[in-house]
């Protein structure tokens, strides 16, 4: 055999052994030479094996990365329909009494993380001095408004630290865009199926919707322009990185065209990108609002996925809409807590955000191997599984699931999950079901999701 198969296999071995995960940056050709005692031509010929078979894949001007795996099962079918406005009628919680690791989408945070947190608090604590008694810049504190803007002009998203409002968490940030852009009785496009959350949130705030059907690579572009060129649409939002609950991440193709459909009609694009950080990748995906040149993308991000729901921590970019937004954020918000901002502001400016986004990260692609292994040997023949790169959900599609049986079962056995009928008005997605895997599959998670296998081993025809 020659040396530069020879040198693939041994990759192979690597990455099948999960010596060298999903998202890893390979050695360069030169560093490759030099560590084997290679010729150049041994090595492009090796990557070339590797890439030819899909084990790796290069990014230009950026070198090789190990490419994603291919999924031992069948990724979920997306509903096509013909998109119409319809009203939020029945309640869609995002948070039920019962709650279980399989439930809301969240993770641990590792103890070096917490140490580091810790110390930033600690240090915040100090600067804070007499303003311990004030209340908080209602915009937001600039010192944690300008570590964002410095933190994101790393991924070549600019923007001025004037430009940003901080809020009590994403949703929060969503709310007072919501107001910012629309009235009560407006028209709403949302994708299909849609974070419950946001269901809620416009069912509460009074506002018709239209679903716009998924795609694999984000949404029914088309549709959304047919409503937006005939005005039945007043303003949309859109979770673009890692989508709730599909884990579906939008094209930058798909994110370009958005904003230049938001641009193009002059109708506000209201972006929720709390998941845009945990690509299981080193490589951030650009947000929607990233081409967006007039304004009319409002952009809502949070620490609540990618450091700590505790915090209730978020912002937004309202680009055009900022005097607007202020107004509506400042008459229902006094700001948000300011040692808390603080503390987030030192711990991103120390270089600990970075580094504990990059292990959340490793962390996240690990517990995704587990958990789509897992699911590939125990679940039944026909169950279609998404295959996210990013984000810390699963959406499974149980075709010939007996729904109605499986939901009361899964109520009798307390059982934390989020049913497909809480994504949606429309009677699309009963065969369907959100899972979180951010949690060890161990202890009480593997627990609920042997329960869970079971059920749907039961109830599927």
């Amino acid at each position: 055999m020659s040396i530069y198969k020879q040198l693939a296999n041994q990759f192979v071995e690597e990455i099948e052994s999960g010596l060298r995960q999903e998202g890893g940056r390979m050695p360069s050709l030169r560093q490759l030479a030099k560590q084997q005692s290679v010729s150049m031509s041994t090595v492009v010929s090796c990557y070339q094996e590797l890439e030819s078979q899909g084990w790796i894949l290069s990014r230009p001007q950026a070198g090789y990365f190990v490419a994603p795996r291919k999924p031992r099962h069948s990724t979920p079918e997306w509903a096509q329909f013909v998109s119409k406005v319809s009203n939020v009628t029945q309640s869609y919680p995002s948070h039920p009494s019962v709650q279980g690791p399989l439930g809301v989408s969240t993770t641990i945070n590792d103890q070096q993380s917490v140490t580091e947190l810790e110390r930033s608090f600690r240090r915040s604590l100090k600067r804070l001095g007499d303003r311990l008694n004030h209340y908080p810049d209602t915009q937001g504190e600039p010192l944690l408004r300008q570590a964002l803007a410095t933190h994101f002009a790393k991924i070549n998203l600019h923007f001025p630290a004037e430009q940003v409002v901080i809020t009590a968490g994403c949703m929060s940030a969503i709310k007072a865009a919501l107001e910012s852009c629309s009235n009560e009785g407006d028209t709403i496009a949302i994708s299909s199926p849609c974070f419950n959350g946001i269901l809620e949130l416009l069912g509460q705030m009074k506002r018709q919707i239209v679903e716009i059907p998924s795609l694999d690579d984000g949404i029914d572009l088309e549709q959304l322009e047919t409503h937006l060129k005939h005005k039945r649409v007043d303003a949309a939002i859109f979770c673009t990185s890692h989508m709730n609950p599909q884990g579906i991440n939008m094209s930058a193709s798909q994110k370009q065209a958005l904003a230049n459909l938001a641009n193009k009609y002059r109708v506000p694009i209201i972006e929720d990108d709390v998941y845009l950080e945990l690509s299981y990748s080193d490589h951030t995906p650009l947000p929607a609002k990233y081409y967006d040149k007039g304004g009319y993308v409002l952009w809502c991000g949070s620490v609540s996925k990618s450091l700590s729901p505790s915090y209730r921590l978020g912002w937004c970019l309202p680009g055009r809409y900022l005097d607007v937004y202020k107004e509506k954020f400042t008459a229902a918000s006094y700001g948000v807590a300011l040692p808390t901002q603080l503390a987030v502001a030192d711990f991103i400016d120390s270089g600990q955000y970075a580094k504990h986004v990059r292990h959340r990260r490793a962390k996240l692609l690990d517990l995704r191997r587990q958990y789509l292994d897992y699911l590939a040997e125990h679940l039944p023949a026909g169950v279609n599984i998404s295959n996210p790169q990013g984000g810390m959900v699963l959406w499974l599609q149980v075709p010939g699931l007996d729904c109605e049986a499986f939901a009361i079962a899964v109520d009798q056995h307390k059982l934390d999950i989020r049913l497909g009928k809480l994504f949606s008005t429309l009677d699309l997605y009963r065969d369907c079901l959100r899972i979180n895997i951010g949690y060890p599959l161990e202890g009480e998670a593997k627990r609920q999701l042997d329960i869970l296998l079971t059920l749907i081993n039961k109830h599927k025809s």
